[in-house]
C-alpha cells in the first residue's frame, strides 16, 4: 500500500492566514513530503468554495511544486471533466508531465457541484458522455501523432497537439468514483479508481468489490488494479494530543465538505441519482458531526502510530493501493501538519507499505 498526501488547499476561517501564505506553506509540505518517500501530492479543483477549497487552477500549483520537489509524484485530482475543452485537458496534462520530468498522475471526473455546473454552462445529465469523450481525445493523445476524432462535442481532423507526455505509454490514469456504476467503468476503461472522501467506508467496501471484480472480467488484464481511498488523518506520538488537535480541524472540514455536497444530496439530477443514496446519512450527519462519528464511518482518524497501524490496515485488506491521506484535514497549523508527516513516514508507512 502507497502512502499519498490529498490537498482541497482549505483556508478555515479560523486560521487567519492569507492566500499567499497558504500556498507557501503548501509548497514548504510537498517539499518535505519528497523528502519523507511520500508517494504523490494530489490536489483537487474545486470553484467557489470559500474557506473549504481555494484550488481552482491546480495545474498552476502542480507546476509549481514540480520545480521543488524531486521524486514525488503529482496528481491531477481531479479534473472535472465537463467544465473543460478536451484539447486544453490534453496539453496541460502534457506540460505538466514534461515540467514534472514524468512525475504526473491524471485524474478524471465529473464534478458534483450544480452551481459548478451553471456556472460553466454545461447540462449535468451530460457529465458522463463529456467525461467519456475527454478520455478518449487524451489517451489519442498519448499516441504522439496528429489524430483524428469525431464525437458528440467534438469533431476535428489531423490536429497535432502538443507537447507530448514524458512518460511512456502515458501518465497514469484515475477516475473519482462515487456510485457503483462509477467503480464499474473505471474498471472497464482500466483506470485507477479514487474513493472518498464524503462516501462512508462501508459502502465504499462494496464499490471496491464490484471494481475489483469488474477489473477481473476484462478481456485483457496487463496490470493490477488500482485503488485510492481518500480520508483524514493525525498522527502524532501522543495518540491523545492528536485526537485534541484533530477534532476540531475535522469537524470543521467535514462540515463544510458536506455543505458542498449538500445540494446534489437534497435534488436529484440527473445522471447523479445515486448520491440520494448518500443523501440518507445526511440527517445522521446534521445532527452533528463529530471526530467518533467519522471515524465509526471510517472517514477520518487521529491517534498514535500504533492506533494508525491498526485503523489503516483495514483499507489494505480490502484491496485499497493507495491511501491518500489529508492530514489534518488542511485545517491544523503548518507546523502540526509537518510533524505528523514525520510521524507517519517514520512509524507508519514502514509497517503498511509494501
Amino acid at each position: 500500500m502507497r502512502f499519498d498526501l490529498f490537498y482541497e488547499l482549505s483556508m478555515p476561517p479560523q486560521g487567519a492566514v492569507s492566500e499567499v501564505q497558504a500556498v507557501a506553506a503548501w509548497l514548504d509540505t510537498l517539499a518535505l513530503a519528497d523528502q519523507l518517500g511520500f508517494g504523490c501530492a494530489w490536489l483537487v479543483e474545486h470553484h467557489f468554495t470559500r474557506g473549504y477549497s481555494h484550488s481552482s487552477k491546480p495545474e498552476i500549483l502542480l507546476g509549481a511544486a514540480a520545480q521543488r520537489t524531486q521524486r514525488l509524484r503529482l496528481g491531477l485530482g481531479v479534473i472535472p471533466a465537463p467544465y473543460h475543452h478536451p484539447i486544453h485537458s490534453a496539453e496541460r496534462v502534457a506540460m505538466l508531465d514534461v515540467l514534472s520530468n514524468g512525475r504526473l498522475e491524471v485524474g478524471l471526473g465529473r464534478g458534483f457541484s450544480p452551481r459548478e455546473y451553471q456556472a460553466f454552462g454545461v447540462d449535468m445529465q451530460h457529465s458522463r458522455a463529456l467525461t467519456q469523450e475527454t478520455l478518449d481525445i487524451l489517451r489519442l493523445s498519448f499516441t504522439r501523432q496528429p489524430i483524428t476524432y469525431q464525437g458528440q462535442r467534438l469533431s476535428f481532423e489531423n490536429l497535432d497537439i502538443l507537447p507530448h507526455v514524458v512518460q511512456q505509454p502515458h501518465p497514469p490514469l484515475w477516475s473519482a468514483a462515487v456510485s457503483p456504476e462509477s467503480f464499474e467503468w473505471s474498471a472497464r476503461q482500466g483506470l485507477g479508481v479514487l474513493a472518498g472522501p464524503f462516501k462512508p467506508w462501508f459502502m465504499t467496501r462494496a464499490d471496491i468489490r464490484r471494481y475489483q471484480k469488474a477489473w477481473r472480467e476484462r478481456s485483457q488484464i496487463l496490470e493490477p488494479p488500482r485503488i485510492g481511498m481518500t480520508l483524514g488523518i493525525l498522527c502524532l506520538p501522543d495518540g491523545k494530543r492528536a485526537k485534541q488537535l484533530a477534532k476540531p480541524a475535522f469537524e470543521w472540514f467535514y462540515r463544510a465538505l458536506f455543505q458542498t455536497v449538500r445540494p446534489v444530496l437534497e435534488q436529484l439530477y440527473p445522471s447523479y441519482e445515486h448520491f440520494r443514496e448518500l443523501g440518507r446519512f445526511r440527517a445522521v450527519l446534521e445532527r452533528g458531526i463529530n471526530a467518533g462519528l467519522l471515524q465509526r464511518f471510517g472517514m477520518a482518524f487521529a491517534g498514535s502510530p500504533a492506533e494508525c497501524i491498526d485503523y489503516l490496515a483495514q483499507y489494505r485488506e480490502q484491496g485499497v493501493t493507495h491511501l491518500l491521506l489529508a492530514v489534518g484535514a488542511g485545517a491544523v497549523t503548518a507546523e502540526v501538519a509537518l510533524e505528523s508527516m514525520r510521524c507517519i513516514a517514520a512509524d507508519v508507512m514502514p509497517a503498511l507499505r509494501d
